[in-house]
């Protein structure tokens, strides 16, 4: 059978299970909308998270941009894993106790003010939207190459089954579809990179492979290769780094402290039954997590290796068949400069005639390496498990933040439970249609995207927690000044570095040596100066508050998740 034929197998298998599933745990209550009713199985919660924390910047994009970056990836590994245990360390079992299952919801409260819950939503809604910007691409680029149409047309497909199974199921449905697509997205990411590493190395684990010798007669090690192969093209050594030690720091530290302030993860903790089944389903979405993540570098040599012995220098005329099947997507790009027929892909630009879109690495791969078409079939269904698991949890949060934070705690704190659940669904819908819009017209590759999502997050939420929870002489004042100061640095940077439309901007522009990715960190210590300095020349927060910020660090107890 062809590619095509098991792609739509496989998809529609995967996505009639969803489906299947959204209506088996459909949502009948806010409870359930909002946090499952708090009563999933801690190991059930970790597989859910991981798949909410894996998006399609992780299945996608980051062996992408390591195969083209080579050490330089390395930044976005660190980031978002290291990231992920500072919140499920510091931050998760205090927010659990505190019992605010949102983070404008945990703002508002331990801030008493519906100012800084307002704040909060915006930067909620925010970093939201721009991270789903990169789900929806991320689904558009597979629909577009393994079902054969445009991407536009992918990300409305994406958008139709995504606006389904949130807008019906609520968190409840979300959950155990996310179960679900965890188990696919990662039988998709490990079979090829077992199948190739067995190909290349001899050696069945892909991480060992990786670091190990070549079987096709070099004796050469598989990074030494492919460093061989960099310096013959002209490009910089796949193991060593360009970017200076400070953009390196900067830009895993905004990741890291942007995963601890992302709404849409830290929702997760409040669907286990009490504290302790939210540190243990955090250990158990830790180990789902590194099993992608230390796959992911081997990935992307792997790919690196395979894809340049297999165009540079070759004759245009004799390309596998794969090499035009993404050709027509416009994410491989032929320009014959000196009419030979033969493909030159080489780092000078000036005579390089071969463009290739680095979100494509992950999902050609198995092609490249030539596996059978199940294989290629299953990495699309992973592709989209990943890139749909983590677009809901983003849509329920921009439904939550609407419905709850806005309607039900501010405009109408008298709505009935039914109402409230309808303008949730309602934003559900809402949240869908922004979303698409981001999908077909999105600001830059899917990484990048996610990567500016997590410095917003970085700019804004996390100075709010983190004092919120260790500082109980941290006020509403300081925290409004921290959050408005942070986000808006952080946007204004974004936009005068990242977007050509607004002059856009080159490595020799960027303040102290740091990239638009890396900005967070200092927005986020801006934030934190801004917060701290206000607080300190403002009045304290009531005795009461700061009651209640003594007893969540106390260890003891087991806030339940107050909905009511």
């Amino acid at each position: 059978m062809s590619v095509q034929t098991w792609t739509f197998i496989i998809v529609g298998l995967t996505f009639a299970l969803y489906i299947g599933i959204a209506i088996w745990a459909r949502a009948g209550s806010t409870s359930e909308f909002y946090v499952a009713g708090g009563g999933v199985p801690p190991i059930a919660n970790g597989m859910a998270t991981a798949a909410d924390w894996m998006s399609a910047a992780s299945f996608i994009s980051m062996a992408g941009l390591i195969s083209f970056m080579g050490y330089d990836g390395g930044v976005f590994l660190m980031g978002w894993t290291g990231g992920y245990v500072l919140l499920a360390l510091t931050l998760a079992p205090y927010l659990r106790k505190f019992g605010k299952f949102t983070v404008p919801d945990f703002i508002g409260d331990r801030y008493y003010s519906n100012v800084a819950r307002t704040v909060a939503v915006i930067c909620a809604l925010i970093v939201s939207f721009t991270y789903v910007a990169g789900q929806m691409r991320g689904v558009g680029l597979v629909f577009s190459r393994f079902l054969e149409v445009d991407i536009n047309t992918g990300v409305y497909i994406g958008m139709a089954i995504v606006f389904f199974y949130a807008v019906l199921g609520g968190m409840k449905g979300i959950t155990y579809t996310q179960v679900a697509q965890y188990c696919v997205l990662i039988f998709a990411f490990m079979v090829p990179a077992i199948f190739i590493s067995m190909n290349m190395t001899g050696n069945p684990i892909p991480q060992l492979g990786f670091i190990g010798t070549m079987t096709d007669g070099s004796n050469m090690a598989l990074l030494d290769k492919l460093d061989q192969l960099h310096r013959d093209l002209g490009f910089a050594e796949y193991t060593s780094g360009t970017k200076s030690m400070i953009d390196v720091f900067a830009i895993t530290f905004a990741l890291m402290v942007g995963t601890a302030g992302l709404p849409h993860v830290i929702v997760r903790f409040f669907t286990v039954p009490d504290v302790k089944g939210a540190r243990v389903s955090a250990g158990y979405a830790l180990v789902f997590i590194a099993i992608l993540y230390t796959t992911a570098p081997a990935i992307a040599a792997f790919a690196r290796t395979n894809l340049i012995e297999t165009v540079s220098n070759q004759p245009y005329a004799d390309m596998p068949e794969w090499f035009s099947k993404w050709e027509q997507t416009g994410l491989i790009v032929f320009d014959d400069k000196n009419n030979d027929g033969t493909i030159q892909y080489v780092a000078d630009a000036a005579t390089n005639e071969l463009k290739i879109d680095r979100d494509i690495m992950v999902l050609a791969n198995p092609e490249i390496a030539d596996l059978p078409a199940w294989v290629i079939a299953l990495v699309a269904a992973g592709g989209l498990a990943a890139a749909l698991s983590t677009a809901a949890g983003l849509l329920l949060v921009i439904s939550t933040s609407i419905a709850r934070d806005l309607i039900k705690m501010q405009i109408r704190p008298n709505i009935s439970e039914k109402g409230e659940l309808l303008s949730a669904r309602i934003g559900a819908v809402f949240a869908v249609m922004v979303a698409g819009y981001f999908g077909i017209n999105p600001p830059g590759f899917v990484a990048a995207v996610v990567a500016l999502a997590f410095g917003l997050a970085a700019a804004s939420f996390f100075p709010a927690i983190i004092l919120g929870i260790f500082d109980k002489r941290m006020n509403r004042q300081g925290a409004v000044s921290g959050m408005i100061v942070g986000i808006t640095l952080m946007l204004f940077y974004m936009i005068k570095f990242k977007f050509d439309g607004f002059g856009g901007g080159t490595p020799e522009q960027w303040w102290f040596g740091i990239s638009p990715e890396g900005f967070g960190t200092v927005a986020m210590f801006v934030n934190f100066i801004v917060s701290f300095a206000v607080s300190r020349m403002t009045t304290p927060p009531p005795q009461d508050v700061q009651d209640i910020v003594e007893d969540i660090r106390l260890p003891s107890g087991a806030g339940e998740a107050h909905v009511h």
